[in-house]
């Protein structure tokens, strides 16, 4: 069975995106699920919730990612990289900035801290900060102790 050519290839004609392509968005309006979003000035799209680890407001500009294009056209994005390499490497980052700028040379934050602290004090999710701070200490980096992490001299 044939498929008409361009029936199923609606993303790729109209929007030109795939998933994981760098993009601007304008922050709309919030919803129940999270943010609407306008892409380059000219698609809408849904950020979520759980992928916002920072204060947003109204007309507020920002670079994102694509996350998926869904069946019916929808586009979900991100302001995270897509791809574990780009966002671990990120995450490892902003873990070891941390680390460097604290003048002891620990953070009291753990792989048992709530989810909560992670994200208030980290700006990214426990999953997230555990990968991180996993990747670290296979490098020997860090040291996890009891109640800190500290930088390894």
């Amino acid at each position: 069975m044939d498929l008409q050519e361009g029936e199923n290839d609606f993303q790729e004609n109209d929007y030109n995106f795939k998933e994981g392509d760098k993009v601007n968005l304008i922050i709309e309006t919030e919803t129940g699920l999270g943010y609407t979003v306008l892409i380059n000035e000219e698609f809408d799209g849904l950020l979520f919730r759980s992928e916002v680890f920072q204060e947003l407001e109204e007309n507020m500009e920002i670079t994102g990612y694509i996350k998926n294009i869904r069946e019916d056209g929808k586009i979900d994005v991100s302001l995270r990289p897509q791809g574990f390499r780009n966002v671990i490497g990120s995450d490892v980052e902003k873990v070891l900035d941390k680390l460097k700028s604290s003048r002891e040379g620990f953070i009291l934050i753990t792989d048992k801290s709530s989810p909560d602290s992670i994200r208030f004090h980290m700006k990214m999710s426990k999953k997230a900060f555990k990968k991180a701070i996993g990747n670290l200490y296979k490098q020997k980096l860090i040291v996890i102790e009891e109640d800190r992490i500290v930088l390894v001299k």
